[in-house]
């Protein structure tokens, strides 16, 4: 049976990616309050409408032809739903005004004369940060294990289906096991070798790719950096892979995001 590829909204639980401006974000705050940092846009950008992380008004800090959008914040943020969804609103109307160097949830800043300074001393890196997610959006594509597959694996792997004829003639409880943890095996073996097939399918489209972590469940999670006119392509393309070899990966697409893993969080040192 295939497993069709299906689209999930972005939330911002699912983005905790990187931050832009962690020497300046990392430093605790001395007073009472601090500044929420939510992303980091070209100069020239609109204040979001939105209300920010515990309902406080969005404002823009600029310098050096950058603006950091910013509102004040208590010094423990926790992880609370409605927050979660206030940072990603914002971050939605950035990046619907342009490229946009998006922060992970309840990065602070000590002061805003430090955050200005942080920007004017990373500008070149950041602006070019800025050139290079212009124009493109994140997408990541994550895959699970189909556990009905066995059957078919069994008809095709010799050693499989030799171990299941042993155990069917001699049926005890240990010849089970070695066959359950063979198939289930067999079957995790056969997944990763369809995600690394899908990897290879989809790289062309993509301006960058990121993998992340996977375990023996989830064998592909990617995230794909793609001009925003190739959005349509792509994800025709997950659809028509899934449509073939579904039986064996189920797939989820999920964005298009703010391009949260196409960020360095910091220039590198010179010499570099």
């Amino acid at each position: 049976m295939t497993a069709p590829a299906t689209t999930a909204t972005s939330t911002a639980a699912d983005t905790t990616a990187t931050a832009t401006a962690d020497t300046a974000a990392s430093t605790a705050p001395s007073g009472p309050e601090a500044l929420y940092v939510y992303g980091i846009a070209p100069e020239g950008v609109s204040a979001p409408g939105s209300a920010g992380v515990g309902g406080a008004p969005v404002r823009l800090l600029t310098e050096s032809g950058l603006c950091a959008a910013v509102s004040s914040a208590p010094l423990r943020i926790r992880p609370r739903r409605r927050d979660l969804l206030a940072h990603q609103a914002v971050l939605d109307e950035l990046a619907a005004q342009g490229p946009l160097l998006p922060m992970r949830f309840a990065v602070l800043s000590p002061r805003q004369d430090t955050l200005l300074s942080q920007l004017r001393a990373d500008a070149t890196h950041l602006t070019r940060q800025l050139d290079d997610v212009r124009g493109c959006v994140e997408l990541n594509v994550k895959g699970t294990v189909v556990p009905g597959h066995f059957a078919e694996l069994v008809r095709r792997d010799d050693s499989l289906r030799n171990l299941a004829l042993r155990t069917r003639r001699r049926p005890d409880y240990e010849a089970n096991v070695r066959l359950g943890e063979a198939i289930a095996h067999g079957v995790r073996r056969e997944a990763r070798r369809a995600a690394r097939e899908l990897l290879d399918h989809l790289a062309p489209f993509a301006v960058r790719t990121v993998q992340g972590p996977t375990d023996d469940e989830q064998v592909l999670s990617a995230s794909f950096l793609l001009r925003a006119a190739d959005e349509r392509r792509f994800r025709q393309a997950v659809e028509d892979w899934a449509g073939t070899r579904g039986d064996r990966l189920a797939l989820s697409v999920t964005g298009p995001l703010p391009c949260y893993s196409f960020v360095d969080p910091r220039p590198a040192p010179a010499g570099r």
